[in-house]
């Protein structure tokens, strides 16, 4: 059984780890890069980074349709819940969990994280799981920071990067986040959604090449990555 990674377009990505679908950030809906809607998409667990609209999205109507278990921040899956999340399952930052899928471990993220009505998100955070395949990094929204030596030193197969700039760190940031990071592949997100955060992909992929030693990996919406189990 293989371990993939498809994108969606912004920084929706579906994981597909030991037979589970894991759905990170469904904003699907007034996504202009999607090529999956929300009515049809399926999960069995959806993870939110942090409040934002962009990130939210689609959560609340999917988890109803699939009785998904969405995981996030203690204050945002009590938010969800009270909003019709019929399952949700609350960390923070620094905790782990065991999952059927694997081990989740919730990381620091630079970034805010106000809910679409107004309400307190608590902190945003970026996604470590252990896999079968290896450890997979996924920083969602953040700006540049060092502690991603730290991350690198779980010794990473895949990191998932934004590199849309304005709102996060962008191309330059995501190369030196690459080499503090050390993966083995890297993939960008976050990008190309709407003008503010257009970017040269290819233009990125040729500076990791250059730079680090990790190979790049851009993903067109609606393409998968699959890594074969070890």
């Amino acid at each position: 059984m293989s371990t993939s990674i498809t994108f969606y377009g912004h920084n929706v990505f579906l994981y597909e780890i030991s037979g589970r679908k894991i759905l990170v950030d469904p904003f699907l809906t007034g996504n202009p890069l999607a090529t999956i809607s929300a009515d049809t998409v399926e999960a069995d667990y959806i993870i939110v980074s942090h409040g934002h609209g962009d990130h939210v999205g689609d959560t609340i109507e999917i988890a109803k349709r699939t009785n998904a278990v969405v995981i996030s921040n203690f204050e945002i899956a009590n938010w969800l819940k009270k909003h019709g999340a019929p399952r949700t399952h609350d960390m923070h930052i620094g905790g782990s969990h065991r999952f059927d899928f694997g081990t989740l471990k919730l990381t620091i993220a630079h970034h805010g994280s106000q809910l679409p009505d107004g309400s307190y998100g608590g902190n945003p955070v970026g996604l470590l799981f252990k896999t079968a395949v290896g450890n997979i990094y996924h920083a969602c929204d953040t700006g540049l920071f060092y502690d991603m030596t730290l991350i690198g030193d779980e010794g990473l197969k895949v990191a998932i990067l934004p590199i849309g700039d304005n709102y996060t760190m962008g191309p330059e940031d995501s190369v030196r986040a690459t080499q503090f990071l050390r993966p083995e592949i890297v993939i960008p997100g976050h990008f190309n959604t709407f003008p503010v955060i257009a970017q040269d992909a290819g233009k990125w992929a040729d500076m990791i090449r250059s730079k680090t030693s990790a190979k790049p990996m851009v993903l067109h919406p609606g393409q998968k990555y699959s890594l074969l189990d070890l």
